[in-house]
């Protein structure tokens, strides 16, 4: 937890007066937002925020960032985790559902800063599985897709809800173990099955990344 805070503050050092903010999803994110909203109180900075899911849009406005959209607004830096992230700084994403507005938003702005502790940094994606959002009447015919694919696709089941994972967007989840050998082309692959919305493959969209370590933070770039 420690880690995850260090380095959530440390990337909302690097937000600047004025900046349009891609407000990321999950834990980690979570440390970030928090110091946004410290930020906007102590220093009396101006900026907006663009959430990736209603978690990180009810965080942010409640700390009192103000809250715009894509369609008003260019991004100027997003900041947020993952799950899993390679050495040329491919990423597996969606472990909170959020992957498909997470990738639109960080692929739009100028700098996509990627915050996460030294466990999430793996020699090779795929120990984690890929999330691939779904519309549900798809729901079992990408599966077949998937397993043609030599994936192994689990539906995604909801925590004190009977039945699946909704997502913002009202779609199903498949988690899917992949041998991952080359992690630009098996995104695109996923992408073309009809019915899937986007998968949690991030490839080749990352400027940098903030790793805590118990030693300290470490920046990895492209």
């Amino acid at each position: 937890m420690e880690l995850k805070r260090r380095v959530g503050y440390e990337a909302a050092k690097l937000v600047k007066d004025g900046d349009v903010v891609g407000l990321g999803t999950g834990s980690t994110t979570h440390y970030f937002i928090e110091k946004l909203g410290e930020r906007i109180q102590t220093e009396e900075i101006n900026i907006f925020g663009v959430p990736t899911s209603f978690q990180s849009f009810f965080l942010g406005r409640d700390l009192g960032i103000p809250i715009t959209t894509l369609e008003e607004h260019d991004v100027d830096i997003a900041v947020d985790g993952a799950d899993e992230v390679d050495p040329e700084l491919n990423l597996i994403k969606g472990g909170g559902a959020a992957h498909t507005l997470e990738k639109i938003v960080d692929e739009s702005a100028s700098l996509f800063v990627v915050i996460v502790d030294e466990t999430k940094i793996v020699s090779e994606l795929g120990s984690f599985p890929v999330p691939v959002e779904v519309i549900p009447q798809a729901t079992r015919t990408v599966k077949e897709h998937l397993i043609e694919m030599e994936g192994l696709p689990k539906l995604r089941m909801a925590e004190r809800k009977d039945g699946p994972v909704v997502t913002d967007n009202g779609n199903f989840i498949y988690d899917v173990k992949f041998n991952i050998k080359n992690p630009k082309k098996l995104e695109t692959e996923i992408n073309t099955i009809p019915g899937v919305i986007d998968n949690g493959i991030f490839s080749q969209i990352v400027d940098k990344v903030i790793v805590g370590k118990d030693t300290g933070i470490e920046v990895l770039k492209k």
